[in-house]
């Protein structure tokens, strides 16, 4: 085709109408799935300071969030329980009175029309913070912070996260989770949930998760700040793309119904790499805290239209290959599309 004048890109750009008809990659409520954070010690509920908008909910309380919920036909919420009690293990996750499993029986027993998806990692149940049983490292090399190495027992922590899953499928959880980065967590979980019947329950893997300076704000709402280290062992270097793919391929060999990148928008370049490289694999990216906090911060302070920074953020994610979008923005970008 001649170029310009006869070719004028802006020709289609003319008009909502025209600019609605091209447009390639659109967003819905149908997209959204929405964290919630639910504390066993009721002193502990009430906004989050550092994730302006976001609660820690009571579970006495956690119906008025439900209802709010599914009047904006969000149709997916992301659970996450924060007990009163931790000890050095994280057991209290297992168990079929955990945080958790209270808030999934209180949402099984408000509506049927959420899919109730469940973080499943033992950082808010451990007394250390960490998403696993750490083993002694004594002799482990001090780190730049001055503590020393943390060393995790991978294989012990696979079978309380197991039992974990089970506990929120016997709950009523139509989808479970696994955070941790647990080198054979998924196949744990898929032969646990089986051997106790539920077949049925899906397993979505955080599979590409990056050891991100972007989840702060996240700590202050699960209480699960590591005490000592960091969690670079255990979670991807941000530098490495290459190794999302094998870590994605091995929880997909593992039994994964669906796999997730997180964060979502510093990592689009990997969340497209991924959708490329299983084009028919549910996928989800994990639009974290930090990511969510900036833009209500710049907001607050009058630098960025929060609505149209949002939205396009939840655009370009999409754009990048995402099927499903965990954000914070969920009901505040309900009601935008629904009022557009």
């Amino acid at each position: 085709m001649s170029e310009f004048p006869k070719r004028r890109m802006r020709r289609m750009r003319a008009s909502p109408g025209l600019r609605a008809a091209r447009r390639e990659a659109r967003i819905s409520v149908d997209d959204f799935i929405c964290p919630v954070f639910v504390v066993e010690d009721e002193a502990a509920a009430g906004p989050v300071a550092s994730m302006p908008g976001v609660m820690r909910h009571r579970l006495s309380e956690l119906d008025r969030e439900i209802e709010t919920l599914v009047s904006l036909g969000i149709g997916s919420v992301l659970l996450f329980g924060v007990p009163a009690k931790k000890d050095a293990t994280g057991e209290g996750a297992a168990r079929d009175d955990s945080a958790a499993a209270q808030a999934i029986h209180r949402i099984r027993n408000a509506t049927d029309r959420l899919t109730v998806m469940t973080d499943v990692c033992l950082c808010s149940y451990t007394d250390h913070g960490h998403c696993g049983v750490i083993r002694d490292s004594a002799a482990s090399p001090v780190t730049q912070g001055g503590h020393r190495g943390v060393t995790i027992d991978n294989d012990a922590t696979l079978d309380i996260l197991a039992r974990t899953a089970v506990a929120h499928a016997s709950a009523g959880a139509n989808v479970v989770a696994p955070s941790g980065m647990m080198d054979g967590a998924v196949a744990a979980i898929r032969s646990g949930l089986d051997a106790a019947g539920f077949t049925d329950v899906a397993i979505l893997s955080y599979a590409v998760k990056y050891a991100s300076s972007f989840y702060g704000p996240f700590r202050d709402a699960a209480d699960s700040a590591p005490a000592f280290g960091d969690r670079r062992s255990y979670q991807m270097d941000p530098a490495n793309a290459r190794e999302a793919l094998a870590e994605a391929e091995l929880d997909l060999r593992e039994g994964a119904d669906a796999i997730m990148v997180k964060p979502a928008m510093p990592y689009l370049d990997v969340i497209r790499r991924v959708r490329d490289a299983f084009p028919s694999v549910p996928l989800a990216a994990y639009q974290v805290s930090g990511e969510y906090s900036m833009i209500k911060a710049a907001a607050e302070r009058g630098w960025l239209d929060e609505r149209a920074v949002a939205l396009e953020s939840l655009t370009a994610i999409k754009r990048a290959g995402a099927d499903m979008i965990i954000t914070y923005f969920a009901k505040d970008a309900a009601r935008w599309l629904r009022d557009a």
